[in-house]
């Protein structure tokens, strides 16, 4: 005998948390979420009917696939509105042709006969291979622009250079940002069309573009050790458009390691004295860097993992003491005491430029300091330099090229350098190479006697002349 039952059961929600790609679909799908209300209408001893509603709480689906599994030895006999498929526990349920499309808010019906007991309910839904919670997750930033620098999961980042690069389709294109402290450079199609100032929480929109399929470039200019993360929240499509599948990430990588001379520090300033031309955010681009440039002109991925006023044992004046570059050398986040960088497994960079040395040697020894004289602070220095060599090594393997560089053609920093790279050649590390890049042109015309942009132009033509020479196997 059939008894009917009104009680409703349990509703269950699902939410995409990746991107699927389904026959049909759009190129570059975003991540979709989903709601299964699961009913049973029916039940008799040894047996029942139940219906399910899947509804779709994210962007347009075109072919769909509902999974769950059953508890208690459940079997389907019998379906409608869906193609069944049952394998032990588990149910596969396809969509037919009439109800493949699922716009946002759309609902699609379900219903079968089962032989078995009504409990337990379904608990573990999956639409199109993801499982479900009922809400639609924060999208993946990164999973449609493409970056190589030390960027969180959820698109936060600290160090200067960090870029993300995306494909679009249509005549304009919203980046989406959360960042009130730096400077950015958007690009378009390889042409830089604005420059962002502290843009704070927005999406900045490019229009009036030709619809076609163009590429977008967003680009980091300046330092913010100190204070809270910028955050990417990817790219959006204007009206009509769409957002293509992100740029392939090169084969070639470059870690660029360093202080203020590294991150392009007041490169775009004319006089040496910013305090009435702008400042030094204004007047840094990173992007401009010597690094930036090498790295583009060799058709690399780079990261420039600098930090202005740091040493590899000691700070500027000595101030900060008891830290270092290397206190925050592992971080994507400068200002998160603990913070590791989880390598995502892409980051293994053929060539590696440390630049770390100027702020160790530059200013006279304070008393007090930790090293009473010259000679104990070199034998610091020399002993660190060594460990952080280590380091890398143990990261990227021995056949990444490291340089150790030095702008200045003599001294105490260049004579510390060169015994550094010396003794790690005596032990077999001939992967270590000593880059002294002094050169008689450079004029120091940025803030404070830094690199001029014309500088940071000079040495890059110097860089890439050098490492032509050394025969990289990328």
């Amino acid at each position: 005998m059939y008894r009917s039952t009104s009680a409703a059961a349990a509703v269950l929600a699902a939410a995409l948390t990746a991107a699927v790609t389904i026959s049909g679909a759009p190129e570059a799908q975003a991540a979709t979420g989903c709601r299964v209300d699961y009913q049973v209408t029916n039940e008799w001893q040894g047996g029942f009917i139940a219906a399910l509603n899947v509804t779709n709480l994210g962007d347009a689906v075109n072919g769909w696939r509902l999974t769950w599994s059953f508890g208690a030895g459940q079997t389907v006999s019998q379906s409608w509105n869906g193609t069944v498929r049952q394998s032990g526990a588990q149910v596969t349920v396809d969509n037919v042709a009439y109800n493949g499309s699922l716009g946002t808010g759309a609902s699609a019906g379900v219903g079968f006969v089962a032989n078995g007991p009504t409990a337990p309910v379904p608990s573990d839904f999956a639409l199109n291979g993801t499982a479900c919670t009922g809400s639609t997750p924060a999208p993946d930033v990164l999973s449609q622009a493409h970056t190589a620098g030390r960027v969180t999961k959820s698109g936060q980042y600290s160090w200067p250079g960090v870029y993300f690069e995306g494909r679009f389709r249509g005549t304009g294109v919203g980046i989406v940002l959360n960042d009130s402290t730096n400077d950015y450079d958007v690009r378009i199609d390889g042409g830089t069309v604005a420059m962002l100032s502290k843009p704070g929480k927005t999406t900045h929109w490019v229009n009036n573009l030709s619809n076609a399929d163009h590429t977008v470039r967003l680009v980091k200019r300046t330092e913010s050790p100190w204070v809270q993360a910028a955050e990417f929240g990817g790219f959006v499509a204007a009206s009509g458009g769409q957002i293509l599948a992100k740029p392939a990430a090169r084969s070639r990588q470059i870690e660029f390691i360093g202080d203020s001379l590294t991150a392009g520090y007041g490169n775009l300033s004319t006089t040496r004295d910013c305090s009435a031309n702008g400042g030094i955010d204004r007047n840094t681009n990173t992007d401009l860097s010597f690094g930036a440039l090498t790295a583009r002109a060799l058709n690399a991925d780079y990261q420039v993992n600098a930090f202005s006023g740091r040493g590899m044992v000691r700070n500027y004046g000595g101030g900060q003491a008891g830290t270092s570059y290397r206190t925050y050398y592992d971080r994507a986040l400068l200002n998160v005491d603990g913070d590791v960088w989880q390598n995502p497994g892409t980051w293994r960079p053929q060539l590696v430029v440390v630049g770390l040395g100027t702020n160790d040697f530059s200013t006279a020894l304070n008393p007090g300091e930790q090293w009473p004289d010259q000679q104990s602070l070199v034998a610091a220095y020399k002993s660190a330099y060594q460990g952080f060599l280590d380091k890398l090594r143990t990261r990227y393997g021995a056949g990444t090229t490291i340089l150790v560089s030095v702008p200045e053609g003599s001294g105490t920093f260049a004579d510390a350098v060169r015994q550094v790279a010396q003794d790690r050649a005596s032990q077999g590390d001939s992967r270590v190479r000593y880059w002294n890049y002094a050169d008689p042109a450079i004029d120091r015309l940025g803030c404070d006697w830094h690199f001029s942009q014309r500088d940071h132009q000079l040495i890059s033509g110097l860089l890439g002349n050098y490492v032509a020479g050394l025969n990289l196997a990328w």
